[in-house]
């Protein structure tokens, strides 16, 4: 029996997401990969921390938020440590880093990233800032501690999208890749499409929870931007950065613009875009009008969706969830089970 042991740094609806999963899946990943995946350590910067070395108990950290909303209930030996204490002095074997997102900066991640892989920990993550900002860094850093680095929740939640990008249609010669990477966007311009002002379809996302408080990030184009950048490194492998994605994000598009787009059958979508060139790739994100026989043009609400271009097979289209609790909380599970496979060739 294989065990890896995990710290969490975040415990918030992502971390909580695949503990749930992990908690109800634990008898099949054992039967399935003869694998037992051990939370041992968990640091929140809101919520609290704790670490056992010998594993700490995930229906107890799970009732623990319910209840409280913090870990200072949780049984364990060692409470209080930061984040850097709990990368360097566990015994974990994986680190699975999902503080919040800086796509200035890419902190506090990055050097949580940093940290765990200097110290020979794999890393898994769906923090899209250090990865869109220091990729190339990233890897070396990986390659050069003889560990892996996951990061397929960073585009599109759960959806495989980089796996099958990078793994199973790199044969086929990628030549364009289009999305719909942002579920805050789209999910306003379906809302507009029913009558909605740009207003109150924002003010709706926020309620939902697709939207923060700030929706500068979603609305701008900023979380797309970072998006394409991932995509251009990992599947193009392009060291494009977020500066040199050209960017415009929804704010101007009014009832009137919906509507004429409507009469003509078209559609106002956020799209991402990647274009090989001679010289590496063009990148855009900006708001492009759709016909209705375009892959994307029936991808509604907060849905997420992909269309790679190929030379081989033509479009293939990946259509699926770009948030929620349980779905990028098995991204992360996607992430380990590739470390499995790496590590043990099953």
């Amino acid at each position: 029996m294989n065990t890896y042991r995990l710290a969490l740094i975040g415990f918030g609806n992502v971390g909580q997401g695949l503990a749930k999963i992990l908690l109800d899946r634990s008898s099949w990943l054992e039967e399935r990969f003869d694998t037992k995946f051990v939370v041992v350590a968990i640091s929140d910067m809101h919520k609290g921390s704790c670490y056992d070395p010998d594993g700490l108990s995930i229906s107890e950290l799970l009732d623990s938020i319910d209840n409280t909303n913090n870990l200072e209930g949780v049984t364990a030996p060692n409470q209080g440590w930061d984040s850097l204490q709990t990368i360097q002095d566990s015994n974990a074997d994986i680190v699975i880093e999902i503080s919040y997102t800086d796509l200035e900066t890419g902190e506090p991640a990055l050097t949580h990233t940093r940290a765990a892989l200097q110290s020979g920990k794999h890393v898994v993550t769906t923090n899209k800032g250090p990865i869109a900002l220091y990729f190339p860094e990233l890897i070396d850093l990986a390659h050069k501690h003889n560990v892996e680095i996951g990061v397929e929740g960073t585009v599109m939640s759960g959806t495989p999208v980089l796996r099958v990008g990078m793994d199973i249609m790199q044969g086929a010669g990628i030549t364009k890749v289009e999305g719909i990477l942002n579920g805050t966007t789209n999910y306003i311009l379906t809302q507009m499409e029913t009558g909605m002002s740009y207003s109150e379809a924002l003010l709706q996302a926020q309620g939902l929870g697709y939207a923060e408080a700030n929706p500068d990030g979603d609305v701008k184009g900023h979380d797309a931007a970072g998006k394409i950048v991932i995509l251009a490194n990992l599947l193009m492998n392009v060291p494009l950065r977020m500066q040199d994605v050209s960017c415009t994000g929804i704010t101007h598009i009014t009832e009137k613009d919906i509507n004429a787009a409507s009469k003509e059958k078209k559609r106002w979508k956020l799209i991402g875009v990647l274009d090989k060139t001679d010289n590496g790739c063009e990148a855009s994100v900006q708001p492009e009008l759709l016909p209705h026989n375009h892959p994307l043009y029936s991808v509604s609400g907060a849905t997420n969706a992909i269309t790679y271009t190929t030379e081989l097979l033509g479009d293939v289209t990946l259509i699926g969830p770009g948030a929620g609790r349980v779905e990028t909380g098995y991204a992360l599970l996607e992430d380990l089970l590739g470390i499995l496979k790496v590590q043990t060739g099953k």
